[in-house]
């Protein structure tokens, strides 16, 4: 893969206290199932997204285990229960070990 993935997060900047809001995330990767051949024939070695987690101060509220079904580029979207402010830390796993992060912050009032 000749670019590194990008994370792309929406999560409202502000929210009413006890108010349901989506979080929709997206991230830019092939995740190349490991069945396909290059030109030359080789196999094109497997690089999937594995796990996709999403932590409000430091607690997990969404994961995902992702397999090499899922499309290129997966978007991901959830809704949380906004009580207090706070930050999202999104993390999302690769086969290869990478760790790609986004955070975004949500005032609740």
């Amino acid at each position: 893969m000749s670019n590194k993935p990008v994370p792309r997060v929406r999560v409202p900047a502000n929210a009413k206290k006890d108010e349901l809001i989506e979080i929709k995330t997206l991230i830019s990767h092939e995740m190349e199932s490991g069945q396909r051949r290059d030109s030359a024939g080789k196999v094109i070695p497997r690089r999937i997204i594995n796990t996709f987690t999403a932590e409000f101060d430091g607690k997990t509220v969404f994961e995902a285990t992702w397999h090499p079904a899922i499309s290129a580029n997966p978007y991901q979207s959830f809704f949380y229960k906004a009580v207090k402010s706070g930050e999202f830390t999104f993390k999302w796993k690769d086969d290869d070990g990478s760790v790609y992060e986004s955070k975004a912050k949500i005032q609740v009032a």
